[in-house]
């Protein structure tokens, strides 16, 4: 059987992720310090030593989750680790399961997750959006209740059956968030984001976000990689692209994701980034899939003996 990487997206990161593979690798180094130029500030020293809230700034954030997963991910190979049968990434981390499948260059990769996160934020007025965490209630019954309230309500991430997160505008979400609850969810949590992500409001941060990835080199991947828009596989660098553009207002089919990959004969998943999220969300997807992080040396190494 084979074996699939899946790379975190926004909210996995944490000040000093990948720390301890600083001193032990010196690509690790070398790629931040590729980073830092890219992006004209010092990455590195906000990856490692933070401030936290300095971290959480979404235009800091998916370059440094990127950043992290890809050097993560060549420390594996640099160890001898196999090549997986296929990629997926969530949400942003789909950026970073390209740029390890040799789709775009790392620099180029870098600063296009920093534009994209920028255009995100600017997408919509701080507090004027909201995100929801939906527990216990199935995708369709979500879905029924952000059509029944007035304003943007929609399913965001379908991250595993009885999970889904929805965005919005600030009161519709809200309304949805209650209806849910009076439909039966077991919880319904308001998150603390910083912008709308994945509905239609982020559409102006897809059009300005458009010139940026038109000027961006992309190929063929070397590693399948999965959409998180259909949970299909594109070979054409002109569909990687236009996909990736509409992943922005589009909703992450994680749970098909994970079911695309275990099509491909997969029955291992390794997390590359720093903690556990996606690994809880495949359990709950498919439980007869065994996996592991890769985020810390000793899951490394535990993981290729």
């Amino acid at each position: 059987m084979a074996i699939a990487f899946v790379f975190p997206g926004q909210g996995a990161q944490r000040v000093g992720m990948a720390a301890d593979f600083l001193e032990a690798e010196d690509l690790v180094r070398e790629r931040f310090e590729e980073a830092n130029d890219a992006l004209g500030f010092d990455l590195a020293r906000i990856v490692f030593e933070g401030p936290a809230s300095r971290l959480v700034e979404t235009e800091v954030t998916q370059p440094a989750l990127l950043t992290v997963g890809v050097v993560l991910w060549e420390v594996w190979r640099a160890r001898g680790g196999a090549m997986p049968a296929v990629m997926a990434g969530h949400s942003l981390g789909e950026y970073t399961a390209f740029t390890a499948a040799g789709s775009m260059a790392f620099a180029d990769a870098v600063r296009l997750v920093n534009a994209r996160g920028r255009f995100m934020q600017e997408a919509v007025p701080v507090g004027e959006g909201a995100m929801a965490a939906i527990l216990g209630l199935d995708d369709e019954a979500v879905a029924a209740c952000c059509e029944a309230v007035e304003g943007v309500a929609q399913p965001a991430n379908l991250n595993a059956p009885g999970q889904v997160v929805i965005s919005g505008a600030a009161a519709a979400v809200k309304a949805a968030a209650a209806a849910c609850s009076e439909a039966g969810a077991r919880r319904a949590v308001m998150l603390d984001v910083s912008a709308p992500f994945h509905c239609e409001l982020m559409q102006p941060a897809a059009d300005r976000f458009k010139a940026v990835l038109d000027a961006v080199d992309l190929c063929s991947a070397d590693v399948p990689v999965v959409h998180n828009i259909d949970a299909t596989v594109s070979a054409d660098p002109d569909t990687i692209r236009q996909k990736l553009m509409q992943q922005i207002y589009s909703p992450v089919r994680w749970t098909d994701c994970v079911t695309t990959i275990r099509s491909h004969g997969v029955d291992r998943l390794l997390e590359c980034g720093p903690g556990n999220v996606l690994a809880g969300l495949v359990r709950r997807i498919d439980r007869s899939l065994r996996v592991a992080g890769i985020g810390t040396v000793e899951g490394m190494q535990s993981a290729l003996e």
